[in-house]
């Protein structure tokens, strides 16, 4: 796990290369506090950065950036290719020889035989990576299937020129430059990078940017799945599309499991035991984070299995945060035998954090569990280098509680005729948040655990607020939105097309729960959880691996039909009765809680003359992005306790606050 940078200069660059490489490198130091190296072509122009943190072969020869055997590659990688040691056989099969033991050296052999594409295709890992092909001289820039490792690209121009996708043309005087994370780029000299209004008002609406969009206009985020190769004859890139999710989907449909439940939960207890094999591989220490719910303790349970010495746990309990998972992971951890880690941390700590998030989400992002995980991400790093975690189950297996509440609200409204719908809800926006909380809470309480939720306000405020849709599909993506209506917050409220309303991303037809669940694989899952993960943990140099993720898995998942999903009202149940096999069923069977902060009475109490400082109209108006009569609209009901405004003020703040600490550094 590691960082990279590099660009391909055609005459924009005034300053010495490699120590621009040097420069960008070290503004990732922290994904690779290791080792760090460069590699620069004086007749191509291209340059590649590295920064390494040893996880494979911590020797010398696992340095990079690295050529192959021929000469004819260099690459740069940051990430695992967690089936090396099956392909580096069948490479010395043919006889390739190798001097370390690095996944790397084994790309760089796999591209010798069957060329990048050919190699990407048999790779099973989490990966994003530059290489310059000299023979051909082309860069191409690659990023793995679901999207686990970041990578961003775009044009250093002068003229601050704005990216485009599919192709891009990088002329005469511009740069194309590339990084694991912008705080690189924005060491490339010249850069101009101007804040994206279309991002700006996306990342308003969901609370992250999403791909292939970044919060600068020259920029983009290289699409999961896909591989970027740029042609120094004509100077033009052009994406390239290898594995889809989308595509995943429907084939699954097409050709699904047909055995029995038993055969089923077999086959899945089969494919997530080799995911958490071959993510065991590590020359460091390693653990998993075990939350008592199904997707981590499926993934803790199964190490266990597989390992010949005890396994390190993690877990962060929140005493005062009005939620505690802490007790249920230690009865997993107990039954399993792990060498449990349970830290208790004060509201204090989490506040400490608060203003060093924008820097090291380095784009505004606006989920409030970032703070949670990466309290233990620090934890964790105390004791491990590597974690395995349960990111992936929700999506794959239908875990979501929105899924739910979509099918059931859309059942209810459609009943009704639209004007009816809209009267409805403007009744019910009128009772504030809490007073429905306080009414619904013990009756949500008591009713089963599929059904309870900790918030009853919150949801019937979100679901009031879009209450007005015409089909079930604008339900769902009014409900996986921060702000329904950004535009009333918004100075420029003009938003480019998301992922969720274009065909070559989304399914356009067939069952709601299935569309939702492929949506956020494409969306959510890449864009705001492992975001989230990986920021959270590159930031304390700890490596993140996902078994649910394995793309074999997730292929094979999708062809399970829906009931072993969704059955009764119960999500993951091809996933509970693997969970249930290793733990016994009484420790797991418990509502969803989450990983959130309640930053809606942060906002009233410690946290508020950090928030007043960031929403000052001077503020407000200086950044240029939110209208601040608006904002300081719902601040003033907010701290009037009149409803709860949390989420859109935390968007808010994470943009103003990633603005004042961008322009100060960089």
């Amino acid at each position: 796990m590691c960082g990279l940078a590099g660009f391909v200069d055609r005459g924009l660059l005034r300053d010495d290369p490699r120590r621009v490489l040097a420069s960008m490198a070290d503004a990732i130091r922290h994904r690779g506090p290791d080792d760090e190296g460069s590699w620069w072509s004086p007749e191509a122009r291209v340059g590649l950065g590295f920064r390494r943190l040893s996880i494979q072969d911590l020797s010398p020869l696992g340095h990079q950036p690295m050529a192959s055997a021929s000469g004819r590659f260099v690459i740069a990688f940051n990430g695992e290719v967690y089936n090396f040691r099956d392909l580096r056989g069948g490479l010395e099969a043919k006889g390739h020889r190798f001097r370390g033991h690095s996944d790397t050296e084994v790309m760089l052999a796999a591209f010798e035989e069957w060329g990048v594409a050919g190699a990407v295709a048999r790779f099973v890992g989490m990966f994003a990576f530059a290489v310059w092909d000299e023979r051909e001289q082309e860069l191409l820039l690659v990023r793995d299937r679901l999207g686990v490792k970041p990578l961003y690209y775009g044009i250093a121009s002068r003229a601050g020129r704005a990216a485009t996708s599919p192709r891009l043309e990088v002329a005469e005087g511009e740069a194309l430059v590339f990084a694991s994370e912008l705080k690189a780029i924005r060491r490339f000299p010249g850069a101009r990078l101007d804040l994206d209004r279309g991002a700006a008002a996306l990342y308003a609406r969901h609370g992250y940017v999403p791909g292939p969009w970044s919060i600068h206009s020259a920029l983009r985020k290289l699409p999961p799945g896909h591989l970027l190769r740029w042609r120094r004859s004509t100077g033009g890139a052009a994406l390239e599309r290898y594995w889809s999710a989308k595509e995943v989907v429907e084939r699954g449909l097409a050709e699904p499991f047909r055995g029995t439940e038993e055969e089923a939960i077999e086959a899945l207890a089969a494919r997530l035991d080799d995911a958490v094999r071959i993510r065991m591989i590590a020359d460091v220490p390693l653990g998993a984070w075990l939350s008592g719910g199904i997707d981590s303790t499926a993934v803790a349970a199964t190490m266990v299995r597989l390992s010949d010495q005890p396994v390190r746990t993690f877990t962060i309990g929140f005493r005062d945060f009005g939620f505690d998972e802490a007790p249920a992971a230690a009865a997993v951890a107990r039954h399993l035998g792990t060498a449990h880690h349970e830290e208790y941390l004060r509201p204090e700590a989490a506040l400490a954090l608060v203003p060093e998030l924008p820097r090291i989400w380095d784009e505004p992002f606006a989920d409030s569990s970032q703070l949670p995980t990466l309290l233990v991400s620090i934890a964790s790093r105390r004791e491990v280098t590597v974690i395995l975690s349960g990111d992936g189950g929700d999506e794959m297996f239908g875990g979501y509680e929105r899924y739910r509440w979509t099918q059931a609200a859309w059942a209810a409204l459609s009943r009704l005729p639209a004007p009816a719908r809209r009267a409805a809800a403007g009744m019910l926006r009128a009772v504030p948040r809490g007073v429905l909380d306080r009414v619904l809470g013990p009756i949500t309480r008591r009713l089963p655990a599929r059904w309870a939720t900790g918030a009853p306000g919150d949801r019937l405020h979100k679901l009031a607020e879009r209450a007005s849709v015409d089909d079930a599909w604008q339900l769902y993506r009014g409900l996986v939105s921060v702000a329904s209506r950004p535009g009333e917050l918004l100075v420029d409220a003009n938003e480019p097309e998301h992922p969720l309303t274009d065909p070559q991303w989304v399914m356009e037809e067939g069952d709601l729960d299935l569309r939702m669940m492929q949506a956020d694989v494409v969306t959510y899952l890449v864009d705001d959880i492992l975001v989230k993960v990986d920021r959270a943990t590159m930031s304390q140099s700890l490596e993140a691996r996902n078994p649910l993720l394995d793309h074999r898995l997730v292929e094979f998942a999708f062809t399970l039909p829906l009931v072993m999903k969704i059955r009764g009202g119960v999500s993951k149940w091809a996933l509970r009765q693997l969970a249930f096999r290793r733990v016994p069923r009484e420790l797991l069977e418990r509502p969803k809680m989450g990983f959130g902060v309640p930053v809606d009475r942060w906002m009233r109490g410690p946290l508020r003359e950090w928030a007043e400082s960031l929403l000052e109209r001077r503020e407000l108006e200086s950044v240029g992005v939110f209208r601040p009569e608006a904002v300081e609209r719902i601040w003033r009901e907010h701290l009037e306790g009149r409803t709860s405004h949390a989420p859109q003020l935390w968007m808010v703040l994470m943009l103003q606050a990633w603005a004042r600490c961008w322009s100060r550094e960089g």
